[in-house]
């Protein structure tokens, strides 16, 4: 896979690096590393199990428009996924038109939640995924990539003080039309500022939910 190849993809629309002579193969990182890096305009909660110890599905956003610096790390966040050989088989689609907003909350099976301050849909995208496997596994591989980019920007999305809900049902072939792409969404994720904060429900004991295998 050449460079021409990875340049091309790998950033979602909207968030390309300037257009420059060189093609220095660091730039991408570099631009990732300076969204990470940037100066938070709020406290950012850097303790992981407390991130995940605190994260709730929301149903309920507040009007408060999200900052761009926080949409910058979110999606920055996913751009740090694990992916398979690292070819990053998934791409984000960031819904920001009000009209397709609405859309989407019909092709999501009426949830009303789906029309959030920020909505980003994950979609597999297997073609990105060199390996020597059959289709098949190349699509598992797209979906696992594309799971686990949202997983991480769920998580940043917590740190930031935001609260999310992640969306697994909906029309597939309508949310490809809204978004106008050919690449099959895996999940939704909404995100914003919560109306209230939400108490934990309870979880598996440990013990019933890990199984040792010797």
């Amino acid at each position: 896979m050449d460079s021409k190849d990875v340049s091309e993809k790998i950033y979602p629309s909207g968030y390309e690096p300037k257009e420059t002579t060189s093609i220095d193969t660091n730039v991408r990182n570099q631009l990732l590393d300076q969204i990470l890096k940037s100066s938070p305009t709020e406290f950012i909660n850097t303790d992981l199990f407390t991130v995940m110890s605190k994260r709730r599905s929301t149903r309920k956003f507040t009007d408060k428009i999200v900052e761009t610096a926080k949409i910058d790390k979110i999606i920055a966040a996913a751009d740090t996924a694990p992916t398979a050989g690292n070819f990053q088989g998934f791409e984000i689609f960031y819904v920001k038109s009000p009209e397709k907003k609405q859309q989407l909350v019909e092709a999501c099976n009426n949830q009303p939640y789906v029309n959030a301050p920020v909505v980003l849909v994950y979609c597999k995208n297997p073609s990105r995924v060199k390996l020597d496997f059959p289709e098949e596994i190349l699509k598992k591989f797209a979906i696992q990539d594309a799971t686990l980019a949202a997983a991480y920007s769920q998580l940043a999305a917590q740190a930031l003080g935001l609260s999310s809900i992640w969306i697994g049902m909906f029309d597939e072939q309508k949310v490809m039309q809204i978004i106008d792409t050919d690449l099959i969404p895996s999940s939704i994720l909404c995100i914003g500022y919560p109306k209230q904060d939400k108490f934990p429900k309870p979880r598996r004991n440990l013990q019933e939910l890990v199984h040792t295998v010797w």
